[in-house]
């Protein structure tokens, strides 16, 4: 309904009005077109079959490509539903026709952002193998203390600055 009601309203603004909304107006259609529910994906990529919201948009690509772009891609790679893919790939060609400069721009940006996170995740990763590696040893360091191996007949007088042992949380 929502869709449907802004399709309505794109269908008579001016072009004049439409740049003044194009950006809050986008960013809101990138979310439904990110909808895991895909009745709201596809209402959301049916704007791309009106003739008139597509001059509007080709008028003002330098400032909607950028904001439609990385959901585009995302949900190209990974929704659910084929049919939404195929809407998506659909834009997606539409987008390069329109302005095929910007949409490479576009495209190797969100790969260098994807790689940038990546690494970012290996290093989280490595992060804490290491911390876990770390309490790995703190814990077999403070099993392995010389006093542990001692004889029963042995008495050893308790030493003033050892610290004391701490408790074993594992189980709770």
């Amino acid at each position: 309904m929502y869709l449907g009601e802004i399709e309505e309203i794109l269908d008579v603004i001016e072009p004049q009005q439409f740049v003044k909304i194009q950006a809050p107006l986008f960013k809101q259609i990138a979310r439904c077109v990110s909808s895991p529910h895909f009745q709201v994906a596809e209402r959301a990529l049916y704007f791309w079959n009106n003739e008139y919201i597509m001059s509007l948009i080709e008028e003002n690509s330098n400032s909607v490509l950028p904001i439609m772009f990385n959901s585009l891609y995302r949900i190209s790679k990974d929704h659910w539903n084929q049919t939404i893919v195929a809407l998506v790939y659909n834009v997606l060609k539409t987008f390069m026709d329109m302005n095929s400069k910007l949409f490479d721009e576009l495209t190797s940006s969100y790969k260098a952002d994807r790689q940038k996170e990546k690494r970012k995740e290996k290093e989280r990763e490595e992060l804490w193998k290491s911390l876990e590696q770390l309490e790995i040893d703190h814990k077999m360091k403070l099993n392995f203390t010389p006093n542990a191996t001692h004889d029963n007949n042995t008495t050893t007088e308790p030493q003033e600055n050892a610290a004391p042992k701490p408790k074993d949380d594992s189980a709770c």
